[in-house]
């Protein structure tokens, strides 16, 4: 296990960031879940208020998902549609 975490960690583009992100991968997977299956209720009643179907929220947000992951986010960075309305 610690050789595939290393080779992994080796393969990520962005230096110094290698350390943070392979540290603890049961926790930041539970965490990714956890918050994936919290943004779909928000994605659904965000999509009906603004009138379009709730499908498009949920890519909308699949792919804002998708694309701050390999962006490289940070803990303060506003992604969903709740963080944004605040």
């Amino acid at each position: 296990m610690t050789t595939k975490l290393a080779s992994a960690s080796r393969a990520l583009p962005i230096p110094g960031s290698r350390g943070e992100w392979m540290a603890d991968p049961k926790t930041n997977l539970m965490s990714g879940l956890v918050v994936a299956l919290a943004l779909i209720p928000e994605a659904i009643s965000f999509s009906i208020i603004a009138g379009v179907d709730p499908k498009v929220g949920l890519y909308a947000s699949f792919s804002i998902a998708i694309v701050i992951s390999l962006a490289g986010g940070r803990p303060g960075m506003i992604s969903a549609a709740t963080g944004a309305m605040a």
